[in-house]
């Protein structure tokens, strides 16, 4: 049987949040199906990528990303309709003919992400599975409350977005068989806002062979550490918080505490936290992972977050102990105090973080706590068994009839 898959982006290598959970389902696809994945290119690599996911058996087809006078156009057309900003960001007509011609062989269609749910709607008839992870119109709508107050204009927009990309959501979740999120939490979400309609959790796991506990002799004393890509608003919002706001009260009781920025793509305000004493800003690495191994404590700083954060599942499966926000953490069904810590203000962040960092006693045993904790629920092979019981649920069922 044929499945096809759309993506954001090429899944692979998997380096980064939708990266790593796209190359599993469709490693996982691939056991047993035909896989054909339809991807933007947005890096100069991805022809390469999309060449070795060929020789793992997943035929893979790329459609540059629209950019330039032609992006413009689509987000003008966008503006003009009523329509989320986010569909005329993605338009393409070439990937909407590939998705026309490969969906009409498909079994089933499977889209990661709402925007790319928006290529497989003209495909009557045929069975198609939702992947939101997260419900973004809400994520927008965090956005709204987030600049309320401090960049009007751009809070308008990002309030506009949160309403048009609800609708279309609605739409989406009301003409496809079935709906997938991350965690309960975003299902509840999704339930509150578009109820009656049939979804299922399939959660993100991490790769625990690749995370393996660093010997503490490793750690280095009074090293904290933030992992991902920098480039996404949360991820700066959360580095500059911290970097501005929570690592001066911990160098005022340890002086020699510093804070390592590690991840592809900063943007100039990223860059500029460098400067800050006690800051660096890496960039691009080739293995975030070492950077885990060596610190003594992981942040994660974010005001504003969705689904489940990878960057926590991989820290705790490295044995290293997590210090997050409520938005950070609420996604990963642990507990706190237990497997991590979490606090929502800047000085009861400082004062978790230098708990650790003056009791590495007790930091090593809640980085143990986290390790078993991810070992027992987040394993790959365990959250993926829904996901293989669904493809075959939809597969043996009719298409749903559509509205």
């Amino acid at each position: 049987m044929r499945i096809l898959f759309l993506s954001q982006r090429v899944p692979f290598p998997p380096n980064r949040g939708d990266k790593i959970t796209t190359f599993r389902l469709v490693e996982r696809l691939a056991r047993r199906f035909e896989v054909e994945i339809l991807a933007f290119a947005e890096d100069p690599q991805d022809a390469q990528h999309a060449a070795e996911l060929g020789r793992r058996g997943l035929r893979t087809r790329l459609v540059p990303r629209p950019r330039g006078l032609a992006r413009l156009a689509s987000l003008g057309a966008a503006l003009a309709s009523g329509r989320a900003l986010t569909l005329g960001h993605y338009a393409s007509p070439r990937l909407a003919a590939l998705a026309r011609e490969a969906g009409a062989r498909a079994d089933l269609c499977y889209a990661y992400s709402s925007s790319m749910g928006a290529f497989l709607l003209p495909l009557g008839g045929r069975r198609r599975i939702m992947h939101f992870a997260e419900l973004d119109s809400d994520k927008w709508r965090q956005y709204a409350q987030r600049s309320h107050g401090l960049s009007w204009p751009m809070g308008r927009v990002y309030a506009r977005e949160a309403r048009t990309l609800l609708r279309f959501e609605r739409e989406l979740a009301a003409r496809f068989d079935h709906s997938v999120f991350c965690t309960p939490l975003e299902q509840a979400i999704f339930e509150r806002a578009i109820p009656g309609q049939p979804s299922s959790v399939i959660r993100n796991g991490v790769d625990l062979a690749a995370q393996r506990p660093s010997p503490p002799a490793e750690r280095q004393p009074d090293h904290l550490v933030f992992v991902g890509v920098m480039d996404y608003l949360p991820n700066i919002d959360g580095v500059a918080w911290f970097a501005r706001e929570i690592l001066p009260a911990i160098r005022r009781e340890r002086p020699q505490a510093r804070f390592t920025i590690v991840g592809s793509r900063p943007t100039p305000a990223v860059t500029a936290l460098g400067s800050l004493p006690g800051v660096r800003v890496t960039g691009f690495v080739d293995d975030p992972g070492r950077y885990l191994a060596q610190a003594s404590v992981s942040v994660a700083p974010l005001r504003i977050a969705r689904g489940i954060q990878n960057k926590v599942l991989e820290a705790l499966a490295a044995a290293l102990p997590v210090v997050g926000t409520t938005p950070a953490t609420q996604g990963v069904e642990g507990q706190p105090g237990r497997d991590f810590l979490v606090a929502d203000k800047a000085p009861d962040f400082a004062a978790h973080c230098l708990s650790l960092l003056q009791d590495p006693a007790r930091a090593l045993e809640l980085g143990r706590t986290g390790r078993r904790f991810v070992e027992a629920h987040y394993d790959w092979e365990q959250v993926l068994q829904p996901f293989d019981r669904l493809i075959d649920t939809t597969l043996a069922a009719p298409p749903r009839a559509r509205p």
